[in-house]
């Protein structure tokens, strides 16, 4: 095994499978650094044909706490976007077969992280949840993708309510395959990869590329809407300001609603 270790994750290389571990304790928010650092390891990773599997991890108390809500503020939201985007869109994109292992929190952009991959495995006291509407503010890759895995009405409610739900939730309505105690998860993980491990990585590459063929060509054009509609919409409004200034002043917004 050979690692490359950065300033927010660490990248290990096995036989047929890249492991990318987020490493930004206490709660791997996801800063403008970090976004940076799983590019650059998304596109390492792709390097190597022979490499067909990606798990995402992570290390402390949480998967992903979400993005840093002081990436939102209006001088940095629009590059903020384009970098969290563009790793979203490596995930959805790349020919690998992406598995997250979550524990802990899992919210806003760290969900939606994890959603992109195509196989999920959740600590059962793990914490699931889309919270942006309560900072007067909506997760754009939720809000593109969340209802093809669990249905439009569910997708509604937990973006437009920002509801946090259980593991054991979200193994039911389809954002994880299986559920276990924290400490076997990772067995979970592992009885995947073995299965893999045998496996062609073209043959893989190949058929995950059939798999998302219709899903594929509404995702990008969706999320670039939605990206355009935060930005020109949702930023415009001085909830949006309020409830993004509330949160970084440890306050209740003071909604006027417009």
């Amino acid at each position: 095994m050979t690692a490359i270790t950065t300033t927010r994750l660490t990248l290990e290389f096995e036989t047929s499978v890249a492991r990318i571990t987020l490493d930004h304790p206490p709660l791997n928010v996801i800063d403008v650094l970090m976004m940076e650092e799983l590019a650059g390891a998304l596109a390492e990773v792709e390097k190597y044909p022979e490499i067909s599997t990606l798990v995402l991890g992570a290390n402390g108390q949480a998967f992903s706490a979400g993005v840093d809500v002081a990436a939102h503020a209006p001088d940095k939201v629009t590059g903020m976007l384009e970098k969290f985007h563009a790793v979203i869109r490596a995930f959805v994109i790349t020919k690998k077969v992406t598995i997250a292992a979550v524990h802990g929190t899992c919210l806003g952009g760290g969900a939606e992280l994890a959603m992109v991959c195509d196989m999920v495995f959740t600590a059962r006291d793990a914490t699931w949840g889309f919270p942006e509407i309560k900072l007067g503010c909506f997760p754009p890759v939720a809000a593109t993708a969340l209802a093809a895995l669990v249905g439009q009405k569910r997708a509604s409610e937990l973006i437009l309510t920002g509801r946090t739900i259980t593991a054991d939730e979200a193994l039911a309505i389809g954002l994880a395959n299986k559920s276990a105690v924290a400490e076997e998860v990772p067995s979970l993980v592992n009885e995947t990869l073995e299965r893999l491990r045998h496996l062609s990585p073209a043959a893989l590459a190949v058929t995950k590329k059939a798999i998302y063929a219709w899903d594929s060509m509404h995702f990008d054009k969706g999320l670039a809407r939605a990206e355009k509609v935060y930005l020109e919409e949702l930023l415009r409004t001085e909830d949006a300001q309020e409830g993004i200034q509330a949160f970084l002043e440890k306050r209740e917004p003071q909604w006027k609603g417009n």
